[in-house]
């Protein structure tokens, strides 16, 4: 426990000055955050014979971060480059005998997309009016819902919610989960409208914070998925106490671009 709690003193003290200064502070611990976890990701299936192409999935996610940050008229571009390279490049090692291969470019295509272009969903919710307060209204409700799921689900956790994937987790605690997450996002959208620069209705905030409760965890089984087909535990070990850079962002994957798309069509 004190490690996780190092660590995650750690993770807030580059993390909130990134966040309030934007541009490329923020760009560069993002990124690195996500071309750790393409490479974490890329490293699992290896001892499946599984391998993707390391060089176009991490050197790819980078491009993908920097096109969608800095360089957004190229970023589509950008993505359809990386999977047509991908698929040379696969094309060369299944010709050389590696019968793998297929699943390889599977493997390589599927990280290039969810993990740099869903990925930089964090950029484009920085990159919004206010969206040091946007990013702060959307990211608490998945650090609470964890926290909330975490302590109800250890305590008074009974009915398994997803046995083979995550067998810790409980009914209990997601919908402790859900309800935390409603509370958060009623509540910072009351104080940000009260005290800060955005105009949210606390309702709307209530229903950010279900929607994000709802369905954020699926980010953080889809995550245990790729690593109960291989027989891990945790993504790497980046991160003293907490595990790799994947295991930390599995969720903020999903609540970036959930968040977004919200904001753009509702509070916007």
């Amino acid at each position: 426990m004190r490690e996780r709690v190092i660590s995650a003193l750690v993770i807030f003290a580059i993390g909130l000055p990134a966040l309030i200064i934007g541009g490329g502070f923020y760009f560069l611990v993002i990124s690195f955050l996500l071309v750790a976890a393409s490479w974490e990701y890329a490293t699992m299936f290896q001892p499946m014979q599984q391998r993707s192409s390391r060089l176009v999935l991490v050197g790819g996610t980078f491009v993908i971060t920097a096109t969608r940050a800095f360089f957004q008229d190229y970023s589509v571009l950008a993505l359809e480059i990386l999977v047509l390279l991908a698929l040379a490049i696969h094309l060369i090692q299944y010709e050389r005998g590696k019968d793998s291969a297929v699943a390889g470019f599977g493997i390589t295509v599927a990280g290039l997309v969810y993990l740099g272009w869903i990925g930089s969903y964090l950029f484009d919710l920085r990159w919004l009016e206010n969206g040091f307060w946007w990013f702060f209204l959307v990211l608490p409700c998945v650090w609470l819902a964890d926290v909330g799921a975490y302590w109800i689900g250890s305590a008074y956790g009974k009915h398994k919610m997803s046995p083979r994937l995550s067998p810790h987790k409980s009914w209990e605690g997601y919908w402790a989960g859900v309800v935390s997450a409603i509370l958060i996002g009623t509540f910072l959208s009351f104080a940000y409208s009260t005290w800060g620069p955005l105009d949210v209705p606390p309702w709307h905030g209530a229903l950010l914070g279900l929607l994000i409760g709802l369905l954020t965890p699926l980010g953080d089984l889809g995550e245990s998925m790729f690593k109960r087909h291989v027989g891990m535990k945790d993504s790497g070990n980046i991160i003293p106490g907490h595990g790799g850079a994947f295991d930390r962002i599995d969720s903020w994957l999903w609540a970036a671009i959930l968040g977004y798309y919200y904001i753009q069509w509702f509070l916007l």
